[in-house]
């Protein structure tokens, strides 16, 4: 059962991290071929492929102890990308209205939807793990003695 849950949460760990990457790479293409010139979106964008580079990092480099934060951090940046992408989708976003049409808009929302669902899984997963705990030596007991060296008690 530890090896299974163990594999699990290497490959949701993987997959995770992976996704945040591809998530953090499509910002950081669309910044470089022209949306840096978008105020407030460009430098946005730019932002969001820096954080999702770091996050994708901290996923495989973070102890299995702390990854339960972690994780939940990068599903919350995820989910947060995807609901500006939405919103740009519909209402506008700063200004900005983005079409399904736009290159690497249906592979964004992937994506993303993706990256949201197996970093939640993770999350659980990495959060219910069981914790060890270093043994506590074995309590000492001593022995009370009378005054000629008898054990009491």
């Amino acid at each position: 059962m530890a090896t299974e849950r163990t594999a699990a949460t290497l490959v949701l760990r993987l997959a995770g991290a992976g996704l945040t990457a591809a998530m953090a790479a499509i910002h950081l293409r669309l910044w470089a071929e022209g949306y840096r010139g978008l105020d407030t979106i460009g430098p946005l964008f730019l932002l969001n492929g820096v954080v999702g580079l770091l996050l994708a990092l901290a996923l495989l480099g973070t102890p299995v102890r702390r990854l339960a934060p972690v994780a939940a951090v990068t599903a919350l940046f995820t989910a947060g990308t995807l609901g500006a992408l939405v919103l740009s989708l519909t209402t506008g976003l700063f200004g900005f209205v983005e079409s399904m049409d736009a290159e690497l808009v249906r592979p964004t929302v992937y994506v993303e939807a993706a990256g949201v669902a197996v970093l939640a899984v993770l999350t659980v997963v990495a959060h219910s793990r069981p914790h060890r705990r270093a043994q506590a030596p074995a309590p000492h007991h001593r022995h009370r003695t009378d005054a000629g060296g008898a054990r009491r008690g």
